[in-house]
């Protein structure tokens, strides 16, 4: 899953919520150097992506793109489910994106010191242009898709994407929404047997 997801995953701790943010600039048991709810973040972030890669449903989206993208496809359908949950966000939570993406923000901003470099640099620009609200657009998710396009030189063309978004919408968003409710009790019972075993 994509930024937007791994947060709302998380629940309503800070940071726990920065750990599963920050868990993909963290390596092997480094996670161990944070404190404990930071640990349970990170944790969390490798197990969702552990479930996600290997849910028949996601495999049904991801072999929609596989011919063309080929193992950039988990990478693309991770952000085309972002889209999803930002664009059908009051389904899941009572706060509107825009003020749940601010307080997000501005949680960042509070855990400056905690972040890797990579997401203190980053953090800037994904404020500036509010990431997480923009992805529940088209315009969004194709600026996204650019700018990870960019960053591997190219070699994906995964920018071209938006074209089958846009033709298998409806079907996309069909396996987005069955998936996301696998996801969702997936993360909620792991994070307590996560949180037990950190004895938090």
């Amino acid at each position: 899953m994509n930024y937007l997801a791994h947060i709302y995953l998380s629940g309503n701790n800070d940071l726990v919520t920065i750990g599963n943010f920050i868990a993909d600039g963290i390596k092997g048991k480094d996670f161990k150097k944070f404190q404990k709810e930071i640990q349970l973040g990170i944790l969390l972030h490798r197990e969702i992506d552990t479930y996600t890669d290997k849910h028949k449903i996601v495999r049904q989206s991801t072999k929609r793109l596989h011919k063309k993208y080929s193992h950039y496809s988990g990478v693309i359908v991770d952000i085309l489910y972002d889209h999803f949950l930002a664009k059908n966000w009051k389904d899941y939570n009572e706060i509107p994106l825009k003020d749940y993406a601010e307080a997000f923000y501005d949680s960042l901003k509070d855990h400056f010191e905690i972040l890797p470099q990579r997401i203190q640099k980053m953090m800037p620009y994904m404020i500036t242009d509010n990431w997480l609200l923009s992805y529940a657009y088209i315009d969004g998710i194709t600026r996204v898709l650019n700018g990870m396009n960019r960053r591997i030189k190219n070699i994906s063309n995964m920018n071209e994407a938006i074209n089958e978004l846009e033709e298998f919408y409806d079907d996309f968003e069909s396996e987005f929404t069955l998936f996301f409710k696998d996801l969702i009790e997936f993360s909620n019972n792991k994070q307590k047997e996560l949180a037990i075993k950190l004895n938090l």
